[in-house]
């Protein structure tokens, strides 16, 4: 059996357990002390956001900037259906109703001709949504602004999905600051880690001190436990964010590594008809945290899920792109806005592979995943 190739695995630097050992020095290993302060303080200077709140998931940081919004029961909040179901599960955690909205062709993400017409709909109804969150997909940032004229010509609030973008940036600004949130992920498969850990983001800092006061369990300043709202146990480990600090003392390299990985699939695969790249917008830099190709089966001779089942069997690691949230069952009586007739996002599911990215992939394995797919697809290598 062939060692395995995993799709994004975690990429240690050898620098977390000096940043650990000091955390456990000083005895602080709770969701409080110097490392988390620090991690903040240096997600906020790399993005030039006005302040961040390290917080358990990026699940999480969703769940604060809706509760910071008062979204509630039977609130309506817009979001983008190509992305992981984490995008859309803290509206329900709130009683709210979410409303999906489709891709559109040049970047993958939220169309906005589809969120006008919802826009539309909504206003013909007499009621706008609370907030809409739009999703950055596999690094590439959404068409921000046109997204965001829509939303402030209605006076809504964006929340940036930015999880799978930190680094990313549109027009000179980083992923998560365009909005009037952002949030981040550093789950174990994104550019950057901490095991489990996420970032709320915002220039609001008023805000920003509630969010802090509600991820600890919205304890009120009393000498005794004083509770008058509910909140959340949503703090960071110490440990964790010290992790996180080592980590993000590299992710320019990270980020280097990922566009090498992205343009060495694309050299070698795009002159082959029938395989197509996640584009990458003009004005825009992505991280390129998955590298995302489309299959047209007329041309290949082989479909999307043929070609994973063949990489599968070489003990390499492909996924499909996310299935649209539209499609779930967990959201199957959610209205859904399609870009201009073309269910874009369901196209993209059916087509759309995720290939081997990690940015400590070697270039015999990259080689390894090539040379299969050319395999497959009967072209010589």
């Amino acid at each position: 059996m062939k060692s395995k190739i995993y799709l994004s695995p975690p990429h240690l630097t050898g620098n977390e357990m000096s940043y650990i050992q000091e955390a456990m020095n000083r005895n602080w290993v709770a969701p409080l002390g110097h490392h988390v302060d620090g991690f903040e303080n240096e997600i906020s200077n790399y993005t030039g956001a006005g302040g961040a709140v390290a917080v358990n998931s990026g699940t999480a940081a969703i769940h604060l900037a809706l509760s910071l919004l008062n979204i509630s029961s039977d609130d309506m909040v817009f979001c983008s259906t190509l992305t992981f179901v984490a995008s859309a599960n803290p509206i329900l955690y709130l009683g709210a109703r979410p409303v999906f909205i489709d891709s559109e062709p040049d970047t993958w993400n939220m169309s906005p001709q589809a969120l006008a017409v919802a826009f539309k709909d909504a206003e013909d109804n007499g009621k706008l949504p609370k907030a809409v969150i739009i999703v950055h997909l596999y690094g590439q940032i959404a068409k921000m602004d046109e997204l965001l004229g829509i939303c402030n010509e209605y006076g809504v609030p964006v929340i940036e999905d930015a999880a799978e973008s930190l680094g990313s940036s549109y027009k000179g600004r980083a992923s998560g600051t365009l909005g009037h949130f952002g949030i981040y992920s550093f789950n174990g498969n994104k550019i950057i880690t901490t095991s489990g850990g996420g970032m709320l983001v915002s220039n609001d800092i008023n805000a920003l001190d509630k969010a802090r006061f509600l991820a600890t369990q919205a304890r009120e300043p009393a000498r005794h436990y004083q509770h008058e709202v509910s909140g959340f146990n949503y703090r960071l480990s110490n440990l964790l964010a010290g992790v996180g600090r080592a980590q993000l003392k590299v992710i320019d390299e990270r980020i280097s590594a990922k566009r090498i990985i992205f343009e060495t699939y694309k050299s070698e695969l795009s002159s082959i008809r029938g395989i197509s790249f996640m584009p990458e917008m003009k004005g825009t830099f992505s991280n390129r945290w998955l590298s995302v190709i489309t299959v047209n089966k007329n041309e290949l001779g082989i479909s999307s899920l043929k070609l994973i089942q063949a990489l599968e069997e070489e003990n390499i690691e492909a996924r499909p792109v996310w299935k649209p949230l539209h499609l779930q069952p967990l959201f199957s009586e959610c209205e859904f806005y399609p870009h201009e007739g073309r269910d874009i996002s369901s196209e993209l599911f059916s087509h759309g592979i995720c290939l081997p990215s990690g940015t400590s992939l070697s270039m015999e394995e990259q080689y390894r995943v090539i040379n299969c797919i050319k395999d497959s697809v009967k072209v010589k290598v």
